[in-house]
């Protein structure tokens, strides 16, 4: 490893424990925005030494400076392959709240401190893993990972009782609309940087949400980015990982790089025929492939256990086989790699086991 990529990743682990350090405290004095703002400057560090670590560079052509933290997602997903989509959205969303907790005001409960925390722990430890093989229990003590006194059952769960908060401190008479514009930013840029939206809201948009609210429109209508995706845990105590992961049938897509306003990827609600618009010829066309080489290469390419590419979608009662853009791509790759003959032998010997 290079002694630069070396030192951004000590410094990376450095930041991370004190995250985690002001995490668990037991004084409260400023104890949000130093978990957060740690935390993002963790990130920042470990994408830096990783994309070195890949043979990257953090410095455009004549430029003085390193890039940014976007720049940073940007390559590690799209040029380098080392985070996947679902990573980028945990890292846009901690990003989104420390700007919001560095530059104006963001009020996170105890339920939802954590979750960014323990969020962010597990996919530190996944990187420092799947990039330069260490285990983040060798890198720091175990009995410092994230601790809380409250226990945290199901994610969904605890934003749609954050928002019930938010609307009781605007119900008629309780005048408290500072209280919640801090508390409801936090919940819209959690949910703006699911959707790849800006991932700041401005004081008429918290206005517009506020009202929202109060006209008694539901949590999922209201944030549709956070009703998009999963979270799942695995493990416990201080081997618990806690991960976002996409809803099937729920794409996530890389923003175009310059997009005004838009953050690295998003997750869109989409129709399952809109998304899944191929069928089986349509989908022999695009990849130039007859019917039967198209089977094959489906089979070989694996694409009817992958989500992204396949889905059978009732209609009434009858049920098709749907293919998305994503699985042209697959096959036309595999082409490539293969060839159409050794895709054929492949398919043929698999049906003869």
């Amino acid at each position: 490893m290079i002694k630069e990529a070396r030192l951004l990743k000590e410094k990376a682990v450095n930041s991370l424990l004190l995250s985690i350090d002001h995490f668990n405290r037991v004084t409260d004095v400023g104890r949000p925005e130093a978990v957060l703002i740690f935390a993002d400057h963790s990130f920042e560090m470990l994408l830096k030494a990783a994309i070195l670590a890949k043979g990257g560079k953090i410095r455009e052509p004549r430029e003085k400076n390193t890039i940014g933290f976007d720049r940073c997602v940007r390559k590690a997903l799209s040029e380098l392959n080392f985070i996947t989509d679902e990573q980028a959205l945990v890292l846009q969303t901690i990003n989104g709240l420390r700007d919001a907790a560095q530059h104006h005001l963001v009020e996170l409960s105890e339920s939802q401190l954590y979750f960014h925390a323990q969020s962010g722990v597990t996919l530190f430890r996944d990187i420092l893993r799947d990039v330069f093989l260490e285990d983040l229990g060798a890198v720091l003590p175990q009995r410092v990972l994230p601790v809380s006194t409250v226990v945290l059952t199901d994610p969904l769960e605890m934003f749609s009782s954050e928002v019930e908060v938010v609307r009781e401190l605007l119900a008629p008479g309780r005048r408290r609309r500072a209280e919640a514009a801090a508390k409801l930013r936090g919940i819209a840029i959690v949910d703006g940087a699911l959707r790849g939206d800006p991932l700041q809201p401005g004081d008429a948009e918290l206005q517009r949400l506020g009202q929202r609210l109060v006209a008694g429109e539901t949590f999922a209508d209201i944030f549709p980015g956070i009703g998009s995706i999963n979270f799942s845990t695995d493990g416990s105590g201080p081997q618990m990982g806690l991960r976002i992961t996409k809803k099937e049938g729920v794409p996530v897509t890389l923003v175009p790089e310059g997009t005004a306003g838009s953050s690295v990827v998003a997750v869109h609600k989409v129709d399952l025929l809109g998304f899944y618009n191929l069928g089986h010829a349509d989908l022999s066309k695009k990849v130039g492939l007859n019917r039967s080489k198209t089977t094959a290469a489906v089979a070989v390419a694996g694409l009817k256990a992958d989500p992204d590419c396949y889905k059978e979608v009732a209609v009434g009662k009858a049920r098709y086989q749907r293919y998305s853009q994503k699985a042209i791509d697959r096959i036309q790759r595999l082409v490539e790699d293969k060839g159409a003959d050794q895709i054929w032998a492949e398919y043929k010997a698999k049906r003869e086991n």
